[in-house]
Parts: structure tokens; C-alpha cells; sequence
């Protein structure tokens, strides 16, 4: 019989990598304009396989790369994507509204000769599901407010298309997660914790109660390549 301390082999993915200089929180949309020779083949790619890609955050180098910059590198953990919506307005020119669907954790990387990188990625396991408790309410009510002002901006594709699950801790940290404007490195530090609970209450600790304008959740412009 096997030994049941052998831990079970990882399911591991291999995804086309996008490095961003932003976060991607699951449940965000992101729209891009592409550019780059490498992402304008990936992007096709995923067209015919019916296929997403993952965003990760940056930590050296920059989105559109030169030659004599410094080599790309980025945090160990991102965010599948599926493809929303693209269009073509011009040759060389593809636009893509994607949408952050679950978190992995990079294995291993390689990168192709055309630039793309590729990772061996694990899925994580989805947040559980947790309550907002009483003493942050006030968090659930500001993002409500803050939602229902951005959902009135035009998009070709809704910002969050799914039920707002105000009074879910997963959901609500990574709204506030979304749109605050916090320093990078701060908001990867939340999107990388997988206590839903403990990442709603730093949010908290970084958010006045009530009545508080500097705090307010707002929408970040669009990242693009």
C-alpha cells in the first residue's frame, strides 16, 4: 500500500505569463492594448485553444521590453485570466478586456525565443468562505457606495459581472484590494495572503471608519503592455 505521508503529486498547469506593473485581484477586470510581437502570438494562441494566460506582478523590468534594460522578473504568485472580449482596431494593434479568475503559485519558468514566457503553475485552492463580522460592516457599505458609482461608468464589458458578494470576506478584501490605491508592494502583500479575514481587517486597519474621503476606494487606470 502507498505511504500515506506521501504527499500527492501537485497538479501542476503550464501557462502562457503576462508581467505586469500592477496586481490582479480574482474577480477584476483588466483591459489591455497589445502590442508586443510576443503577446499579439499569445493572444492568438489562446484564441484557438480556447485558452487563458496568467498576470503576474512585476518586480524588476518594465511591461513593454528594450534591449539593454534590465531582464524581467516577477513575485511567485498571479492570476489566471479568461479572455472577455477582443478586438482589432488596427494591424499590430489587439485590445482584450480579461477578467481574474483564480490564484496560482509559479514552479518553474522558461521563456520562449520570441520573449513569452511560460510558467508551470499550481492552482490554489479557492478562499473559504467567511463572514464579514460586525466590527467591519462599515467596509461592506463603503464598497457598495463605491461600486454602484464605478458600475455607471461606460465599459465594454462590465466591471464586475457577478453578484457583489458584499458580506463575503474573500470578495470584499479583494475589492478594497482592487481599488485602493495603495504602493505596489503593499498590494501584493494582500493579494498573496489566503486568510480572507486577515486580509479584510489590514484592509481596515488602513481605512477610517466613516466619513473619511483620503481612503475612498477608486478605480485604478488600466494596465496596459
Amino acid at each position: 500500500m502507498p505511504d500515506r505521508d506521501t504527499p500527492a503529486p501537485k497538479a501542476l498547469t503550464e501557462l502562457p505569463l503576462f508581467p505586469l506593473g500592477t496586481v490582479l485581484f480574482p474577480g477584476a477586470l483588466l483591459p489591455l492594448q497589445l502590442f508586443e510581437l510576443r503577446y499579439l502570438q499569445m493572444i492568438g494562441e489562446c484564441e484557438r485553444q480556447g485558452s487563458g494566460f496568467g498576470v503576474i506582478t512585476l518586480s524588476q523590468g518594465r511591461e513593454v521590453h528594450r534591449p539593454g534594460q534590465a531582464a524581467e522578473q516577477f513575485e511567485a504568485m498571479g492570476t489566471r485570466v479568461q479572455i472577455e472580449r477582443i478586438e482589432r482596431p488596427q494591424p499590430g494593434l489587439v485590445m482584450v478586456w480579461c477578467r481574474g479568475v483564480e490564484k496560482f503559485r509559479i514552479e518553474a519558468t522558461q521563456q520562449r525565443s520570441d520573449g513569452l514566457w511560460l510558467g508551470r503553475v499550481e492552482p490554489l485552492p479557492p478562499e473559504p468562505a467567511v463572514q464579514v463580522p460586525e466590527d467591519l460592516q462599515h467596509l461592506s457599505a463603503q464598497m457598495h457606495e463605491a461600486l454602484t458609482q464605478l458600475s455607471q461608468q461606460p465599459s465594454v464589458v462590465p466591471h464586475w459581472a457577478e453578484a457583489w458578494r458584499l458580506q463575503d470576506c474573500s470578495w470584499l478584501s479583494n475589492r478594497w484590494g482592487e481599488l485602493l490605491p495603495l504602493p505596489l508592494q503593499m498590494k501584493y502583500r494582500l493579494f498573496a495572503l489566503q486568510e480572507p479575514l486577515m486580509r479584510l481587517e489590514l484592509v481596515g486597519d488602513m481605512v477610517a471608519p466613516a466619513g473619511a474621503t483620503d481612503q475612498q476606494p477608486g478605480r485604478k487606470p488600466s494596465a496596459n503592455s
